[in-house]
């Protein structure tokens, strides 16, 4: 059997919203998110917050980044999402307070069944626990929790859960080390 798009299903798949809605919010996110201007956070914050996104206080949004479904989001308290990273967000994201989410990494809640030739869409949730980091230019895959205050450093790619306090790193991560958090620092 061999692959066959034209018969491809996104399997149900809910968009969350109407096209209306949807095409409202790209155009919102073209006019504030995507320009490199340092428009304010709380201009970003209220945006999301406007197309049904659930955001904590003291959350920083810097330019350029991408959020697709603002209604599949919550974001915990003192927050900090880097420039250019992208939320693909088909499913739910949960990003608990105090995460680091640093320029360019990438959360993607979408794949592909490549064992089906129609290569239909399957999406799993993410969440980020209380105090992580994701590293820039990190990727984190479908269906991934990365545990309380883990760290996934720069340029890995996660496509497993991360245990709490663990450091990772490489393609695909491995365990490095526990994190100490020193409280005098």
């Amino acid at each position: 059997m061999n692959v066959d798009l034209s018969k491809f299903s996104t399997g149900g798949f809910d968009r969350g919203a109407s096209r209306f809605k949807e095409t409202l919010w790209v155009l919102v996110r073209c006019l504030f998110f995507a320009p490199t201007c340092p428009l304010p956070s709380a201009l970003r914050v209220f945006f999301l917050r406007w197309f049904g996104a659930k955001i904590g206080k003291g959350v920083v949004i810097r330019s350029r980044v991408n959020i697709t479904f603002p209604w599949k989001l919550t974001v915990g308290d003192h927050v900090w999402l880097g420039e250019e990273c992208w939320l693909l967000n088909l499913a739910p994201i949960v990003i608990e307070s105090h995460v680091c989410i640093s320029q360019r990494a990438f959360l993607c809640t979408g794949n592909h069944d490549y064992k089906s030739p129609a290569f239909n869409l399957i999406t799993r949730a993410i969440s980020v626990e209380q105090g992580a980091w994701i590293g820039a230019g990190a990727f984190v895959g479908p269906g991934v929790k990365v545990g309380s205050h883990a760290v996934l450093t720069a340029g890995s790619v996660a496509t497993d859960g991360l245990q709490p306090f663990g450091i990772y790193q490489g393609n695909p991560v491995t365990f490095v080390k526990q994190r100490e958090i020193h409280p005098k620092s």
